[in-house]
């Protein structure tokens, strides 16, 4: 049978004190960086702390809740993923809950806290309501957010800079040669959709581009399907042959390529016809076909980031608030190649 590790060797493998191993271990550590040193060592020698003994000694459930609208889509399992590897080596177990979009979702988990099943939350709210802010700020529980929140909620987040992301996709295209850049979005009153809504409209602004180079599609949801059945729709309601627009900006993967069964329904070649532009950089952006071209928001990170802002603040519960934003990156992929010599946008 093989020998179990021990917090002396984790604490040797991370250069720190025994002491500040326990501290890392259980939750109680000041530094990231020693955080984070210890967590490598645990994952790298295979440590498990037990669980039993540290519950009873330290009255905490050692479960965290991790909260977000779908948990099916790529880009709220890739936090998932990183909020668990961030938690995991310090013994904590993660549950999952989908809040699905409407408030009332999102109450139900901020409320059963109350139950005291788990130490902490980490949530991403697509729609942050009064409901929603009051359910947060009455919580007696740690809650690090993952998205854009008032400036006077006192809880821990980390947010996406879509504007920014937004920018640098108009940018792209505009050097690409494309003129009339629409945008399909999610549902408008949910806070991805605002922002994403807001980003593109101040970056066509700051291009110069007019009102009527500009073409918007809102779908009912940020999924395959929903941009399948509004863009479709819409491409159904223009004269055969013709589209208003020669690039597309989508709110996030799923969305574009559900766009692009709709374009290709429509006969219009995605890449050549019509550039296409996503957001998230999920791992299906490589894998589709063509390749999109996608603004990553930095999910992973954000997640991490979350994790650890939660994990400091269950250790110091008077510590400072911390509000950070990470900031996107594009991979530019064959969906919004260049526009073939002598094409013109009309």
């Amino acid at each position: 049978m093989p020998t179990r590790a021990t917090l002396t060797q984790v604490a040797a493998r991370a250069g720190v004190s025994i002491a500040s191993a326990s501290r890392a271990i259980n939750g109680l550590v000041a530094s990231p960086e020693t955080m984070r040193a210890v967590q490598q060592a645990a994952e790298e020698l295979g440590y498990v702390p037990d669980a039993k003994a540290r519950a009873l000694k330290m009255g905490a459930t050692f479960q965290l809740l991790f909260a977000v609208a779908d948990i099916g889509n790529p880009v709220y399992v890739e936090m998932m993923r990183a909020v668990e590897q961030a938690t995991r080596p310090l013994g904590y177990r993660l549950l999952v809950s989908s809040t699905g979009l409407e408030p009332a979702g999102i109450l139900d988990v901020i409320r059963s806290m109350d139950r005291g099943f788990a130490d902490g939350l980490v949530i991403s709210p697509i729609q942050v309501s009064d409901d929603v802010l009051a359910a947060l700020r009455a919580s007696r529980y740690p809650i690090s957010v993952i998205g854009s929140i008032p400036p006077d909620l006192d809880l821990d987040s980390v947010r996406a800079n879509s504007a920014d992301g937004i920018a640098m996709a108009v940018a792209h295209l505009r050097s690409s040669g494309r003129r009339r850049i629409g945008f399909i979005n999610g549902p408008r009153n949910t806070t991805p959709g605002m922002a994403r809504h807001a980003g593109y409209m101040a970056a066509m602004e700051a291009h110069g581009f007019p009102a009527a180079d500009r073409f918007l599609v809102d779908a009912t949801d940020f999924t395959v399907d929903a941009a399948r059945d509004a863009l479709g729709a819409m491409l159904h309601s223009v004269a055969p042959g013709t589209q208003p627009f020669d690039a597309l900006i989508a709110a996030n993967d799923l969305l574009a390529i559900g766009a692009t069964h709709a374009l290709l329904g429509a006969g219009v070649r995605v890449g050549i016809d019509v550039a296409l532009v996503g957001m998230d950089d999920t791992f299906l952006a490589e894998a589709f076909n063509p390749p999109l071209t996608s603004v990553n928001l930095g999910s992973a990170e954000r997640a991490t980031r979350a994790a650890e802002l939660l994990m400091h603040r269950i250790a110091h519960p008077d510590a400072p608030v911390s509000h950070l934003t990470v900031d996107p990156t594009l991979t530019v992929r064959a969906s919004s190649a260049l526009r073939p010599v002598g094409a013109t946008s009309d």
